[in-house]
């Protein structure tokens, strides 16, 4: 993958770089001069088209040789398109149907192609207009428990884990980005770091000050780069899943990487509680979005609890790995002992997820890369209002994780953050 010979793709020159693509012919159309490419990519690091032509459409995806976000003066590798054409391809073989289809792949260029989702939106988009989407508890929540069980040494023959590790462990800068964006950078006055109000200077200040904070931060800023579990997707937000009232997709895996089983599932929630407090920010007068709160609320329950019970038939009828062996428990007459591990493992990854939650609220708001939850209420004023209770919410999850029975308690202290005023 040498970068004196990658060309960055532009709407202009797509249709005459790929156009003799055999498999873009096949899916898109035989003249690509007739071909149409939009660039529609909005996130922090690539390039995005859609193409669309007689015989239909894609998605083609180039990584760019820095992040996007910053520019030039911030290099990434281009082999992070590698990783994320692996991780989708292992995604939808765990859990088919939940991953677009990829139609090719050039590592040298650095180019996905993919399957093209239509009528589909950007779930966050979605919930800051108000949308109620039926399924996507249940979606996500059977998506994340698949995923990562079936990635894991609960599963896989410790061979093919192994070398999988040895594989996504050269996605380092990613990780690295992982490492400091998320667990250090927020927690100090780093050079990237903003807010959007001075109203939330003073919180901020505490935050920063808050030793317990800090601590746990590390301490979780430790399982990320040490309990290699299992493969994550690494980057599971509610920008980078695509819905429809009756379908749901996850996109994006380009972060992925072997860590705990706990870390994309308190990343999914945290954006679930963002969501939550961001509402009053994009409602047309007080309490219009109470019945969309609730939502969320009974959204981030259903995810979890739906997780729990997936994970639970799993361990019952895929548990082949080499941890929990069968031939210590149920083959010796004892189903119970497995049952009593379960509910270990299943209560550590819920303790854990909490803490990875709290931290990724915080450095949603304080660190380098927002969200649009919150960066598109146009009023500072309210804006700093819900960024404010979303803080505490994290501040609360990350330093009381181990503390906290259920989530019914942080559904009753994000109701009463809610009814709160900024000071």
């Amino acid at each position: 993958m040498n970068k004196q010979s990658f060309e960055a793709l532009s709407a202009g020159t797509l249709p005459h770089r790929l156009g003799s693509n055999a498999v873009l012919k096949e899916k898109i159309g035989d003249d690509f001069t007739r071909w149409s490419v939009r660039e529609v990519g909005d996130g922090n690091l690539n390039l995005v088209f859609i193409v669309t032509g007689a015989k239909g459409a894609a998605i083609v995806k180039q990584a760019l040789p820095y992040v996007r976000l910053v520019g030039e003066s911030w290099p990434l590798p281009l082999k992070r398109s590698f990783f994320e054409y692996h991780a989708l391809v292992r995604q939808g073989a765990r859990d088919p149907g939940m991953v677009p289809e990829i139609f090719f792949f050039d590592a040298g260029q650095a180019i996905i192609v993919m399957e093209y989702l239509t009528p589909h939106v950007i779930l966050r988009r979605a919930l800051i207009d108000g949308r109620q989407l039926p399924k996507i508890g249940r979606d996500l929540g059977l998506f994340v428990a698949r995923t990562l069980f079936r990635g894991s040494d609960l599963c896989m023959v410790t061979r093919d884990k192994k070398t999988d590790m040895a594989l996504f462990a050269d996605n380092i800068e990613l990780c690295d980005i992982t490492e400091n964006l998320v667990f250090s950078d927020p927690y100090f006055e780093a050079e990237m770091n903003r807010h959007t109000s001075p109203q939330l200077d003073p919180l901020v200040a505490e935050l920063r000050a808050d030793r317990d904070l800090k601590v746990e931060a590390q301490r979780l800023k430790h399982l990320f780069s040490a309990k290699a579990e299992t493969l994550c997707h690494g980057d599971l937000h509610t920008g980078s899943i695509m819905v429809t009232d009756d379908e749901t997709r996850v996109i994006d895996p380009e972060f992925a990487f072997y860590g705990p089983i706990s870390f994309d599932i308190g990343m999914l929630l945290a954006n679930f509680w963002m969501s939550y407090f961001s509402q009053t920010g994009h409602e047309s007068a007080p309490g219009a979005r109470d019945a969309m709160r609730t939502y969320l609320l009974d959204t981030i329950e259903t995810i979890w609890e739906t997780f729990r019970v997936e994970f639970a038939n799993l361990w019952r009828s895929e548990r082949e790995g080499i941890l929990y062996q069968a031939s210590l428990f149920e083959n010796r007459g004892d189903p119970l002992g497995a049952e009593q591990a379960l509910n270990i493992v299943l209560n550590e990854i819920y303790h854990e997820m909490l803490g990875f939650a709290g931290i990724e609220i915080h450095r949603r708001i304080l660190g380098l890369a927002h969200n649009a939850d919150f960066e598109s209420i146009t009023d500072p004023g309210r804006r700093a209002t819900c960024e404010s209770k979303a803080l505490k919410l994290g501040r609360h999850l990350a330093v009381n994780r181990h503390r906290i029975p259920s989530l019914k308690d942080i559904r009753a202290t994000a109701e009463r953050l809610q009814k709160e005023t900024l000071a």
